[in-house]
């Protein structure tokens, strides 16, 4: 987790405070250590961008949260944009 706050510029605590919210949910080593992805490292900037200019965390995570719900529906619009006959575009595995 130290690694991880180093990299998003944050601190332990702030990544644990963006899991209670639920943006975040790390995976667990067989030490329990926490494990972040990239994705999640990249969620975590975002929010820490926004805590920075003033956003009250809770407001954050909300904001990050629309933002990725708008990003995929904008994939997947444009997927059936681009797909014959509008169907539905396959699932991401």
């Amino acid at each position: 987790m130290g690694r991880a706050a180093e990299m998003t510029g944050t601190t332990p605590g702030f990544l644990r405070a963006l899991g209670e919210h639920g943006l975040i949910t790390p995976l667990r080593s067989g030490g329990g250590h926490r494990r972040y992805s990239r994705y999640q490292l990249r969620i975590a900037m975002r929010a820490r961008d926004l805590v920075d200019q003033g956003t009250a965390i809770d407001a954050a995570c909300r904001i990050v949260i629309l933002e990725d719900q708008l990003e995929e529906a904008l994939r997947i619009n444009e997927q059936l944009r681009r797909s014959p006959h509008g169907q539905e575009p396959e699932a991401d595995t």
